[in-house]
């Protein structure tokens, strides 16, 4: 399930508006809505676990909850982008009561709420030895990877592997699907025409396939100083990494239909949300919105196919 890429629009790390596309894939239908998240808010990382920890948001965000409780994806006011994406081979190790416990419901809300850049996020992540406390999802294991992305093009993979973080860390780690582990997946798309081998660029809905075409497409994407021309390219690759709606596997949560897509623009801090099951895209300016508000809000894309465009108005209180 799921595919992501970070392109920069003009080309270089950083140039031109930095966009991040993402899509969901998954077994059933995620019941997914948007919230508005104020600054403010005081979040404990694991309620009941000895680790758990609080703090408090210090930037507001736009999120995607998944089952309308677990924060997914989202775009921070400065411009940080996290993604979290399954991972069957997530290993987070045998629970240590010594070290701070981060329920992975909480995880990308954490970063969100608390870094403004990629490399602030990573070197907390990193210092601090915090630990990852899965979940179930839909009745399926809740085990993921972590995608950050800043306006300066700067990104990173974060995988937990036997126990360990492994971080993937620069401008370079642009591509992000599931299985295998990051490293791999790397080693797998070098075997295509166009990204150092020879073999035709796969179609399937695999992971490395979706992986590959993501890699060859964001690479071949015309330069442009247009936002809206960068969405609409983001959004390209993006379907063009999906999986047909109807396709889901209920045995391989790996190989799922595609729900929604997000494309999120780092740079003018917009975030566009498209439904599979709606005509049409809807979007988010972050720049219009009151993050100083006490209370979070939601807009349910799901509840009419009427809404399009931009739908900073239509979110009301939680």
């Amino acid at each position: 399930m799921c595919t992501r890429f970070l392109w920069s629009s003009l080309g270089t790390p950083g140039s031109g508006n930095v966009l991040v596309g993402r899509s969901m894939d998954w077994f059933e239908d995620t019941r997914t809505v948007l919230a508005v998240r104020p600054r403010g808010v005081e979040r404990e990382s694991a309620p009941g676990d000895p680790g758990s920890f609080s703090w408090r948001s210090e930037y507001g965000s736009v999120v995607c909850l998944m089952y309308g409780a677990i924060a997914v994806d989202g775009l921070n006011e400065v411009g940080l982008q996290v993604s979290g994406l399954y991972l069957a081979e997530s290993d987070y190790g045998e629970r240590d009561a010594a070290r701070p416990g981060l329920a992975l419901a909480q995880a990308i809300q954490c970063l969100l709420d608390r870094f403004a850049t990629t490399a602030a996020a990573v070197a907390w992540l990193q210092e601090s030895n915090v630990q990852i406390i899965p979940l179930d999802i839909g009745g399926k294991p809740g085990t993921g990877h972590i995608a950050l992305g800043d306006p300066s093009g700067d990104s990173a993979i974060i995988e937990f592997i036997a126990g360990e973080m492994v971080v993937h860390h620069g401008t370079e780690f642009t591509v992000m699907a599931n299985s295998p582990v990051y490293s791999e997946q790397l080693e797998l798309e070098q075997r295509y025409a166009g990204l150092g081998g020879e073999l035709p660029l796969p179609g399937g809905t695999d992971s490395p396939d979706r992986f590959a075409r993501a890699a060859f497409y964001s690479a071949r994407l015309p330069e442009t100083e247009s936002a809206r021309a960068a969405a609409a390219y983001a959004f390209s690759v993006i379907r063009n990494a999906s999986a047909p709606f109807g396709t889901a596997d209920p045995v391989r949560p790996n190989v799922s239909t595609t729900r929604w897509r997000t494309v999120a623009d780092l740079s003018d801090r917009r975030f566009f949300y498209e439904s599979t099951s709606n005509p049409n895209v809807v979007w988010v300016e972050l720049t219009q919105l009151d993050f100083t508000a006490e209370a979070e809000l939601r807009f349910d894309p799901e509840a009419s196919t009427s809404f399009s465009g931009k739908v900073n108005e239509a979110f009301q209180g939680a």
